[in-house]
């Protein structure tokens, strides 16, 4: 700008001195042209130098920003003149290359290009892909190219190219082809294998409504397109395998089966034809799903021949002959199968069981052939009950098993049981048996009555078992089953009790209500666990009374109580009564009189000091047999005493008929007389009676004085109770008559 002013300056004074000296006016100007030349030769000289700065601030700007770019960078003249590279692609080149002219190093970056054209033409035609032979090996480099103008016009132009190694890229691809190759091959050799064994694939890869079908699978069950909808896929399957295809789908979607673990299942699927055939469907559990999605699926196999050839062999296992419907391995199988599909689908079924109540009378009285007509009937009856997904067998003998599906109601069970009944009794009416003929059910529910199938049948049998008359219909109680199961199992344990000693007696002092001494002692059982539980007679005497144990217990208690009696009386103690309670299956047996005789001498002990206890009730089972007993023990010198007398028998007009020597009067009457009037004129006629019959008395569980006090008036002999002392065994016994006769 400086210049410029200052060169305006001049010209003007030069003009002005011109004009002012005419002399000098030619010699002005030609100095005034002089000094014109030099100014434009200056300034052309200021634009050259300022345009080489600027060139080279844009090369230093150009090549930084090469170096920036993490690719190879290449700028180039058309003749090659003019070449820059960024440190990436220098890095790349063998060294010998760089130190080659830039019209050299050209072809070694575009070898076709510049062999095929010569110039740009190619490179800038669009995204090219050369090999670079490079210090590394041979590389692979995708070159992009475009055009920088540097002028105002066209001829000033330079190409820039940008090359990304796709070496990795290439190989990957080139792997890919191959194994492309090899998979088309292979699935051309798949194909073929495919069609040759007749085995159709079904997958669903996308937990979708759709299952993608092979073609095999297509032409073997008639349908047209690839993809299927699960839905009317399982509209394929025979309604009685639907539930176990369906329970395979729900475990498969939620990812629940075994993985890697294969498994298969026979299905009777409907074919192009339109019937029926039997395929064998083979699967495993694959976690290779899309999004971690299970692979749903597997091969399907024709295998009706198969199952024709095994018809026979399956006909001799699992179908019942007379029947001709399932037998009890068939339905231990299936079962198993429904049971696991129920825990699967959430769903309940019936597991009903029946017997045909007194079936033996129909053969010996009809013959078998009609027993085995009645079974066939009664079999087509159950098959017709069975509905949807259900099934029935033989189980053996006269005994039926049914399984329906439970859809919510209760009582369908009894139901389905009483239209059994009706039919069965309208087949007797029809082929008139000789009896009415009719049957009885136990039914329980699976899976919730059992862990497993064959827990919840037998516990169907187990209701059955306890119905107590003909028609019986029962459900299965866990309360019963547990009681009863608690019983036998309460059994077991005092039969081993019996073995190992644990059973003991205790003895409870008998008191003269006169002299207040001890005139007898009651012998009582008690059962001692190792670890000191108590179980008191009431929770098992009762059991062993309805099993051979209490015979045993008997024996025990006759052997322990004489021997310890005479154990006493050789210690030198006064002589006193020993109590036993005797048990209607021990009262009754012809040879009880033999019984106690053997253990009386065995042990020395002399009858008079043994007195047998029986209860009023069990005396008045038989009352002529029992008197008769009764007397026999009389005869050797026994003492016998009615237990728990005045209860639930009208007996007092007995007394006189048993040969007994002590009344005891019932606790329910002692723990009122104090209060009751009632109480006390029952217990007061009582002991008169049995006083005119030189009968005694004795009062047991008396508690408080008061009590003792109105006994001792009413004229009562004999006491027993808390009042005095409990229950206790041998030792403290011992220790209690060495006080008593200290006492005196």
């Amino acid at each position: 700008m400086l210049f410029e002013v200052l060169y305006l300056i001049l010209s003007a004074l030069l003009v002005a001195l011109s004009f002012l000296n005419e002399k000098s006016a030619k010699f002005i100007l030609l100095l005034y042209t002089i000094f014109t030349a030099a100014a434009i030769l200056y300034s052309r000289y200021r634009i050259n130098v300022q345009r080489y700065d600027e060139t080279n601030l844009n090369k230093k700007r150009i090549v930084s920003l090469m170096n920036a770019i993490n690719s190879y960078v290449v700028i180039w003249s058309e003749d090659g003149n003019m070449f820059l590279m960024n440190n990436k692609l220098k890095e790349a080149l063998k060294p010998e290359v760089l130190e080659w002219q830039s019209q050299d190093i050209l072809p070694v970056l575009f070898p076709q290009g510049f062999v095929n054209y010569g110039k740009s033409g190619m490179m800038l035609s669009g995204v090219k892909e050369f090999p670079l032979d490079s210090r590394y090996g041979i590389l692979y480099v995708s070159w992009s190219s475009s055009v920088l103008i540097f002028g105002n016009d066209d001829t000033d132009r330079m190409i820039i190219s940008i090359g990304f190694d796709i070496t990795e890229n290439k190989v990957i691809r080139q792997q890919l082809n191959k194994t492309n190759n090899l998979l088309a091959a292979k699935e051309k050799h798949y194909s073929l294998a495919m069609n040759l064994a007749e085995i159709g694939i079904i997958i669903n890869e996308h937990c979708d409504e759709f299952f993608n079908i092979s073609k095999e699978l297509m032409d073997m069950l008639g349908i047209k397109s690839d993809l299927i909808k699960v839905d009317d896929f399982v509209e394929l399957i025979h309604k009685d395998d639907r539930m176990m295809f369906l329970s395979y789908l729900k475990s498969a979607r939620a990812n629940t089966l075994r993985i890697d673990h294969s498994n298969s299942m026979d299905l009777r699927i409907r074919s192009f034809d339109g019937k029926y055939r039997w395929y064998a469907f083979r699967y495993r559990n694959s976690p290779n799903g899309q999004f971690g999605m299970p692979v749903i699926g597997g091969a399907i196999i024709d295998i009706s021949k198969d199952k024709e050839k095994d018809y026979l062999i399956e006909r001799m296992a699992y179908i019942d002959e007379v029947t001709g419907i399932y037998n009890r391995n068939k339905l231990v199988i299936n079962g198993a199968e429904i049971y696991e599909c129920c825990k699967i689908l959430e769903l309940s079924y019936w597991v009903i069981v029946f017997d045909i109540d007194n079936f033996h009378i129909i053969n010996d009285t009809c013959g078998y052939a009609k027993g085995n007509q009645m079974l066939k009937e009664f079999s087509d009856i159950l098959y017709k009950k069975k509905g949807k997904n259900g099934f029935a067998a033989r189980v053996g003998g006269d005994n039926f098993a049914l399984i329906v599906q439970d859809y919510g109601d209760p009582n369908a069970p009894i139901f389905i049981a009483q239209e059994i009944q009706e039919e069965i009794a309208s087949i007797g009416r029809e082929h008139d048996f000789k009896q009415n003929i009719s049957c009885s059910a136990g039914y329980s529910r699976m899976p919730a009555d059992g862990e497993d199938f064959i827990t919840v049948f037998e516990r169907a049998e187990f209701a059955l078992s306890t119905g107590d008359k003909k028609r019986s219909l029962v459900m299965f109680d866990t309360r019963v089953h547990d009681s009863i199961l608690n019983t036998a199992a309460l059994e077991r344990s005092l039969a081993e009790a019996i073995e190992s000693g644990e059973l003991t007696l205790y003895y409870q002092p008998k008191i003269s209500v006169k002299t207040g001494k001890v005139m007898g002692v009651e012998a009582l059982i008690r059962w001692i666990k190792p670890d000191g539980t108590v179980i008191a007679p009431k929770h098992f005497v009762p059991i062993a009374e309805n099993s051979h144990l209490i015979t045993k217990i008997g024996e025990y208690v006759m052997d322990e109580a004489c021997r310890q009696n005479k154990a006493w009386q050789n210690m030198g103690f006064p002589p006193i009564v020993m109590s036993i309670n005797l048990t209607s299956e021990d009262f009754y047996q012809k040879d009880v009189k033999q019984f106690i005789q053997e253990k009386l001498m065995e042990t020395g002990l002399a009858p008079e000091w043994l007195e047998i206890e029986l209860t009023e009730s069990l005396a008045m089972k038989d009352i002529d047999f029992a008197v008769s007993q009764m007397q026999e023990l009389r005869d050797i010198g026994l003492k016998l005493a009615m237990d728990d007398f005045g209860t639930g028998y009208s007996s007092l007009s007995y007394i006189q008929k048993m040969p007994i020597t002590l009344l005891k009067l019932d606790k329910s009457f002692i723990t009122l007389i104090e209060d009751d009037n009632v109480a006390r004129e029952i217990v007061s006629a009582i002991i008169k009676i049995a006083k005119s019959k030189r009968i005694n008395t004795i009062a047991e569980g008396v508690e408080t004085p008061g009590q003792l006090e109105i006994l001792k008036e009413l004229g009562c002999d004999f006491i027993q109770g808390f009042l005095f002392e409990k229950p206790m065994c041998a030792e403290e016994l011992t220790d209690y008559l060495r006080r008593s006769m200290l006492q005196k």
